[in-house]
């Protein structure tokens, strides 16, 4: 096994280790998440942390590490007897995005099953993490699958197998640790929720500390082992403070007035019910015991509030996480005692007497607590006025291009999916073939097996038996009996939105409403991992305004800056929409894509402009592009063209009011592919 990198030894990074360690002195904090760019030692620190937790007492022989002090009666190993425990460090394990369910859960031991004819249960991660750490790293690139299995067993504290005739409930409790890169996605909020505290990590700016952290590391990694002798002594300083933490715990006091601040905090900052105050009051109580205090003070509620509440604050999901520290101040002053007789001072001087952090929670802080989304930012009256005097260039009128407005406020859209099955990256979108989703059947398998469908298997080699001589408990299986399990679940799509952002969308005061509606896609398809498209069209020809990205927040960006003006060359927008397709099909072929076409369905300019945006639109349909056309037609006199667009894409058209999921004003509309019946 290699040598960890020692905790002590990382560079900077206070809020990570703070974070970390309060969770060492008090499991029921919940857990730590971790975000930020990479190569920021997030993954170090977690491991690292593993080597300073105690010691934990187990029955000897469980495989579900059951404290001997009181053994769990439902404990499959058990009922465990009377005898002395045995000590062994606390495990970190660790769940890999591409872990497959039985893996998580466990499941039939196989090779029991069919060399014995027993039904034999195999325990799963969850029960190697019980009373240790569960470590995910990239964890907002975990399959939703798993997500679900892991809320479930997060919130019970137990996990429930019920499968292939095997029905087992264990303990499973344990100190949930994720890292993850932002720039790749959000987490669900179901599971953001159930990480106790969140942490910012960044790289440092300063040359010195800089410096520091790469030759720590180059003397790491030319002797391990001699690196982390050099660190013993402070490890070991580090593992008896937590220890004597943990026993100052129970003593600790929190008074009425302390839970006040933190009530009236958690209501000024609108976080979503009272997990919120519960991991506050548990953070509060955990830095008095790290200060050596039997007493909890504001300014723990205030270091608690900072690392407790910014992903649990309402927010838009493009805003990064963060405080109102001068929000955070007032708050805490108008709910705390008149009469405040405790200092300024830090009583906490941090894990390595360098400061607990110097705020908390590694965010900056900001103007104001409830940032509205980027593309509201900017309104009419704000906007930068395009210079006087420019040329025309094409597509960029200087005569007719007026300033960019401001998005409506964004809502919450309908369900839009590609039919049929695909076999693209893992998302949320439309269904597909995967390798780790449920499994929904069997087949022959093509090649090397790689998913046993036990069930299958046994079915097909049960009528074989007593032709094969069976004599004894288990089942003669051979290769044509072997069934290969099909597994279901979603993909993430490329979703190109093709925006009519010519005059005729400006001159009926529609471009606002336009924008929130793409806006709200846009969130939509953040929160589904789609990779982004942005092609607008005015004037006299159409632009790729943002190449195919999985940075849905840059095509937010592009979109608050959208001008509009001059004619409506539909067709040039749809034949540059399928150039961009044609490309992305040959660098990513499995991704499956969505062309979601924003217009009124007027088309000017050039001779037949009608006539040719139906040709460019049917040369979508003979490709079979699924395709969706957002009418955004307004007034009495409605001419009907978005609807003839759509049919013309082989798709589905839309109002912007039936775009809304708590609309009431049309059904749920799939997207329907080219040649695919009604």
């Amino acid at each position: 096994m290699s040598t960890p990198y020692p905790f002590t030894a990382i560079v900077g990074q206070d809020d990570l280790r703070l974070g970390l360690l309060l969770n060492a002195v008090s499991p029921a904090v919940g857990g730590v998440l971790v975000r930020g760019e990479k190569g920021t030692a997030k993954s170090t620190a977690v491991r690292a942390l593993a080597a300073l937790m105690p010691e934990v007492p187990v029955v000897p022989g469980c495989r579900f590490s059951c404290d001997p002090g009181s053994p769990d009666p439902a404990c499959p190993d058990g009922p465990h007897a009377e005898a002395a425990g045995v000590s062994r460090a606390a495990r970190t394990v660790e769940l890999p995005v591409g872990a497959s369910e039985d893996r998580l859960v466990g499941a039939l031991d196989i090779e029991r099953a069919l060399s014995e004819g027993v039904k034999a249960f195999e325990p799963g991660l969850l029960a190697d993490a019980h009373r240790g750490i569960l470590y995910v790293d990239e964890v907002n690139l975990l399959h939703d699958h798993l997500v679900d299995l892991l809320l479930d067993a997060a919130a019970m504290g137990a996990s429930y197998v019920e499968r292939e005739g095997v029905s087992v409930r264990h303990a499973a409790r344990f100190l949930l640790v994720g890292t993850m890169n932002p720039e790749e996605g959000e987490l669900r909020p179901q599971l953001l929720d159930r990480f106790g505290l969140t942490v910012e990590v960044s790289a440092s700016r300063d040359t010195d500390e800089r410096v520091e952290v790469v030759r720590r590391r180059l003397a790491y990694d030319d002797d391990p082992e001699g690196f982390a002798t050099r660190w013993a002594e402070e490890e070991g300083a580090l593992r008896e403070r937590i220890a004597a933490a943990r026993v100052l715990l129970p003593r600790v006091v929190l008074s009425d007035g302390v839970l006040r601040q933190i009530a009236a905090t958690c209501a000024a900052f609108e976080v979503d019910g009272m997990r919120a105050d519960i991991v506050m009051a548990r953070t509060a109580t955990a830095l008095a015991a790290w200060a050596g205090r039997e007493e909890v003070t504001a300014d723990d509620v205030r270091q608690a509030a900072l690392l407790a509440l910014p992903h649990r604050r309402r927010r838009n999901p493009f805003d990064a996480p963060g405080l109102d520290e001068d929000k955070l101040d007032r708050t805490l002053d108008e709910a705390g005692p008149q009469e405040d007789g405790s200092d300024d001072d830090d009583p906490d001087p941090g894990p390595d007497g360098g400061g607990d952090g110097g705020g908390g929670g590694g965010v900056p802080p900001q103007a104001d607590g409830d940032r509205t989304p980027p593309s509201a930012s900017q309104s009419d009256d704000t906007s930068s006025p395009a210079p006087e005097g420019t040329p025309d260039t094409p597509g960029r009128p200087a005569g007719g291009e007026q300033q960019p407005v401001a998005a409506a406020e964004p809502f919450r859209t309908k369900m839009l999916s590609v039919p049929g099955l695909g076999e693209g990256a893992a998302g949320r979108r439309s269904r597909a073939r995967t390798e780790h989703g449920r499994t929904t059947g069997a087949v022959r398998p093509q090649g090397a097996l790689t998913k046993l469908h036990l069930a299958a298997t046994v079915q097909a080699a049960a009528p074989h038996q007593r032709a094969r001589g069976r004599s004894g408990r288990g089942l003669v299986v051979r290769r044509d009996d072997l069934r290969q399990a099909t597994r279901e679940g979603r993909e993430g799509n490329l979703v190109l939105f093709v925006v009519d952002a010519s005059g005729s969308m400006a001159a009926r005061q529609r471009m606002s409403a336009v924008k929130g509606a793409v806006l709200s896609l846009l969130l939509d398809a953040y929160q589904r991992r789609d990779k982004v498209g942005l092609v607008t069209f005015r004037g006299k020809e159409a632009d790729v305004a943002l190449p195919p990205t999985s940075s849905v927040d840059a095509a937010a960006a592009r979109l608050e800056s959208l001008p509009t003006g001059g004619r409506t060359p539909l067709a040039a927008g749809l034949l540059k929409a399928h150039d961009v397709l044609r490309v992305e099909r040959l660098r990513d072929p499995s991704r499956r894509p969505l062309l979601v076409v924003v217009t009124d369905g007027r088309a000017t300019g050039g001779p037949e402009p009608v006539a040719l945006a139906g040709r460019a639109g049917r040369l979508h349909r003979s490709e079979g592009t699924a395709s969706v056309v957002v009418d955004c037609e307004s007034g009495y006199v409605r001419l009907g063209l978005a609807g003839e667009l759509a049919r013309e894409l082989g798709g589905t058209a839309v109002t912007l009011d039936e775009l809304r999921a708590d609309s009431i004003a049309g059904l749920v509309k799939d997207v329907t592919a080219a040649g695919r019946a009604a």
